[in-house]
């Protein structure tokens, strides 16, 4: 019986559509293992059309230039880590490092850093504008300090310089001071002139005579009322919007050369050794006389809250009373020269500081109610006067011998704010406007300087520089 082959016979598996010339390599109609490498060749992804190009964020010019060692790129853990084992240090993987990093050698491992952190870049040219402190730079979140404000400028060159003809040389003496209505009172000679600083104008109040001179001047708190303290020993009362002497009070044996206002009562200063306490509102010449000093009083400042009177002598000390005692609660004997510089802190209650004459050149701060010496700067100068700003807790001082010099301190670091020079002579006379930002400060080469030191209470802003060009000279007589 014949057998029927053809039904036995398997159908032909189906033949791909692809080219003559690949048919026979590929073998696909050979067997089953041949037919499953085609279908997996048939699961290939497709491959993009040449055409599509894909670009790129990665793409670096040169490596050498944009500093990647910079950055730690190969975040490979140490060997001794315990947490992950170490990547294998293949040939390749040298080579890919000293192609990434040519400043480091092959063999070396890379820094086991956090990727992409930045670190600095102690090889590379500092920029001419970096001259900040490493300190003022810090990154977010590394602790350091904040940035430390730039120094506040203050110009170096006085914005008004008045001539003063016989304005004296003389230690002792107290001759300018500016009230709280802008009025500046000037003592040359045997004459009182007064400089409005609003209008430039230029009044005499008075003129004492050929046998007398003035050796203090000292206004009112008010601005209407101005003291004169004369070579004879006198204390006059003048009212300046008549010009017109309203007190003459005498006690003093020779000459009042320094005064200090205590709301009605003024106390006066003599070479007498003495402070008389002058009452304006009684017919009496004084109604007080403090003797503590050895030599004459040449220093004299109430504080802030009329509370303690600061005295300085040729005696070398500083005394404080107060109004209830005829003998000073303290004696401060710490300066080994003339102590004419006082000045009360606005800012601090019971804070006072001084300074000494040639042989000393120290300013000292003390606090008046347990006696101590807080601090003591040398100078390198005699110390003429000192004025503390209402607006900011800075003072400023004036110096004779040798370097005739204005400095502006900050309190308490005593670091300088600035150093300005321009007075020929000693610088013996100081006084503050009523705004707290401009100083005057007169000497014996006969000039009154005004200079812009201190910031506005509202703004805190620095002073401008009003330059060589800004420079007004006029005088006061």
């Amino acid at each position: 019986m014949a057998t029927d082959t053809s039904a036995s016979t398997k159908p032909a598996a189906p033949r791909l559509n692809v080219p003559a010339a690949m048919a026979g390599s590929l073998r696909l109609d050979a067997s089953p293992v041949t037919s499953r490498s085609a279908s997996r060749l048939l699961d290939l992804p497709k491959t993009p059309s040449p055409s599509k190009v894909t670009y790129s964020d990665r793409f670096i010019p040169c490596r050498s230039s944009s500093r990647l060692h910079n950055f730690a790129l190969l975040d490979r853990p140490s060997p001794n880590s315990k947490n992950s084992p170490a990547a294998p240090d293949t040939p390749y993987t040298r080579l890919l490092r000293a192609e990434l990093f040519p400043d480091s050698s092959p063999n070396a491992d890379s820094p086991n850093t956090n990727l992409f952190r930045y670190k600095t870049d102690h090889s590379a040219p500092s920029s001419p504008f970096a001259n900040a402190d490493k300190n003022d730079c810090g990154g977010v979140g590394s602790g350091a300090s904040t940035p430390k404000k730039a120094p506040r400028k203050v110009p170096k060159t006085p914005h008004k310089v008045l001539d003063a003809p016989s304005l004296q040389d003389d230690f002792y003496l107290n001759l300018v001071d500016w009230s709280s209505q802008n009025m500046l009172a000037v003592g040359l000679g045997t004459c009182v002139y007064l400089w409005s600083a609003s209008s430039s104008k230029v009044t005499k109040l008075c003129d004492l005579g050929p046998r007398d001179s003035v050796c203090a001047v000292h206004w009112t708190r008010e601005g209407s009322y101005l003291a004169i303290g004369t070579s004879l020993g006198d204390v006059q009362i003048w009212d300046s919007s008549r010009c017109k002497r309203i007190r003459n009070m005498g006690g003093h044996q020779t000459r009042a050369g320094v005064l200090a206002w205590n709301s009605t009562i003024l106390s006066s200063g003599g070479r007498d050794k003495n402070i008389l306490q002058h009452d304006i509102r009684v017919p009496s010449d004084y109604i007080s006389k403090f003797s503590g000093h050895r030599s004459e009083v040449c220093g004299l400042k109430w504080s802030h809250d009329d509370r303690e009177l600061a005295s300085g002598g040729n005696d070398n000390q500083l005394l404080v009373w107060n109004q209830r005692s005829q003998q000073p609660v303290l004696r401060l004997a710490k300066h080994t020269a003339a102590v004419k510089a006082i000045a009360w802190s606005p800012h601090q209650h019971s804070l006072v500081a001084s300074g000494g004459g040639t042989a000393d050149r120290c300013i000292r701060f003390w606090n008046t109610a347990n006696g101590n010496m807080l601090n003591s700067i040398d100078t390198g100068s005699q110390v003429c006067n000192l004025a503390w700003c209402k607006n900011v807790n800075e003072l400023v001082s004036t110096h004779g011998y040798s370097q005739n010099q204005i400095m502006v301190w900050k309190y308490p670091s005593m670091s300088k704010v600035a150093t300005l020079t321009g007075h020929t002579l000693r610088v013996l006379y100081l006084a503050t406007s009523p705004d707290g930002q401009t100083i005057v400060t007169g000497a014996g080469d006969e000039t009154l300087r005004f200079w812009n030191i201190f910031p506005s209470m509202k703004t805190q802003a620095p002073a401008r520089d009003a330059g060589l060009f800004s420079f007004s000279r006029s005088h006061i007589r």
